[in-house]
């Protein structure tokens, strides 16, 4: 009998020395699934991209070849998957329909940008990543400030989705150049900050220490219809030693004196949220992720904060594709202790455990094998058999044949051991 099996791999940006790695695919976070199914007659497949190297359905292809090499019976279906940081947006579309939405919005500095999220197939489901609007990389290094950056164009962007229909969210929260508490996409969405003299507030981090009122009069009435989920993978607080701001502030911009005022700007934030009747959000695990957007998400929007791999995971009913399955083969560019900690193989891991389906895992490079293996890999597997420069790593050609090469020599001792 034809066995059932899931393929997932993930090619990520990793810093890498020649001389004691592999190498690693590709420059960005990309991943995907390709899954043999027992039924023989049905054939079910999703084209994603490969940025740098080779496109994603070339990539799909050279690993649908090697499959049915070896089982050739095999349905086989491509199914991407991702961590909720960079890549989520296409990722989502591509599995599950709809279409990538471009419009203008403000950049921290509040100069326009053009952002892009999507929409899914559902037409009510939005998809943002908030680095595409508040990210640190439009900002140039002498610009860094996070008392002045702010993310009122993640609030735009949410506020463009609504317009078009969209009542649920997921949103991917990484790569802020922020520490403004979220109150720039709240004042995007109607919100509005007063001082103690019921003056209205501007923009950015600057802000916190002011607060003492907050007008919900004007928010956007979509919103008590809306729902929100929050790929988050730190559990830092709101503030503190372990907060938003002495975490991730400096990388931000911020020298010791911004990195105080933003803490205690940040606190007295928190206060006002608490004494003007919302939730206690000052322990909140994940509540100072991006400089504070995190809480400012779960005070107002009263949205969920998740794993960015679970985010993803449950949007593409992760369970429900790999039911019944013999085997998970998944994969990433480095395979190290940092693996099992939130990146995509340990969410393919755990659900393939749920599920008691053995999950071998494959990488460019390999570290941290007998950590890898007590965490539930069943074989931890390089991806090349020997060195080569990132120029030949990158080659179209020679990536494909290595790809498939990896995967028909697996399958091939699988073949071997069901006839025996």
């Amino acid at each position: 009998m034809p066995m059932k099996y899931i393929f997932s791999t993930q090619v990520s940006s990793t810093s890498f020395d020649l001389k004691s790695i592999y190498w690693d695919i590709l420059k960005e976070l990309i991943y995907f699934i390709i899954c043999v199914k027992r039924r023989l007659n049905e054939k079910n497949c999703c084209c994603f991209r490969f940025k740098g190297s080779v496109s994603s359905i070339e990539v799909a292809e050279c690993a649908e070849l090697a499959i049915r090499k070896v089982f050739p019976d095999c349905e086989v279906v491509k199914i991407p998957v991702g961590d909720g940081g960079e890549g989520t947006v296409e990722t989502l579309i591509t599995a599950m329909g709809g279409e990538a939405v471009y419009c203008v919005v403000h950049d921290p500095l509040m100069r326009p940008v053009e952002a892009t999220y999507g929409i899914l197939g559902d037409n009510r489901t939005a998809v943002i990543e908030m680095a595409t609007a508040s990210g640190l990389t439009l900002v140039p290094v002498s610009e860094r400030n996070p008392l002045r950056t702010t993310t009122y164009g993640t609030g735009e962007l949410i506020k463009d989705a609504m317009d078009r229909g969209c009542r649920d969210f997921l949103i991917g929260i990484g790569g802020s150049a922020t520490n403004d508490g979220g109150t720039g996409m709240l004042q995007a969405l109607g919100f509005r900050f007063l001082d103690r003299k019921g003056n209205e507030l501007g923009l950015g981090g600057q802000i916190l220490n002011q607060i003492y009122e907050i007008d919900c009069s004007r928010a956007l009435s979509q919103l008590r219809e809306t729902s929100f989920t929050i790929a988050c993978d730190v559990n830092n607080p709101f503030y503190g030693e372990k907060g938003a701001a002495y975490v991730f502030a400096r990388q931000k911009g911020a020298d010791d004196a911004m990195v105080r005022l933003l803490d205690e700007g940040l606190r007295n934030f928190a206060e006002v949220i608490k004494r003007t009747g919302r939730i206690k959000i000052d322990d909140i695990p994940g509540a100072g992720a991006a400089g504070g957007l995190g809480g400012g998400f779960v005070a107002f929007l009263k949205a969920e904060l998740k794993p960015g791999i679970r985010m993803v995971l449950d949007a593409l009913r992760f369970d429900e594709c790999i039911r019944g399955a013999d085997l998970i083969i998944t994969g990433e560019g480095k395979l190290d202790k940092q693996t099992c900690m939130g990146k995509t193989p340990c969410g393919v891991l755990q659900a393939g455990m749920r599920q008691g389906i053995p999950v071998i895992v494959m990488g460019g490079s390999v570290e941290e094998v007998e950590a890898l293996n007590k965490s539930g890999f069943l074989a931890v597997l390089p991806l090349l058999p020997y060195p080569v420069s990132l120029e030949q790593a990158m080659d179209k050609d020679f990536t494909c044949w290595n790809i498939g090469r990896a995967l028909e020599q697996q399958l091939r001792v699988i073949q071997y051991y069901m006839n025996h």
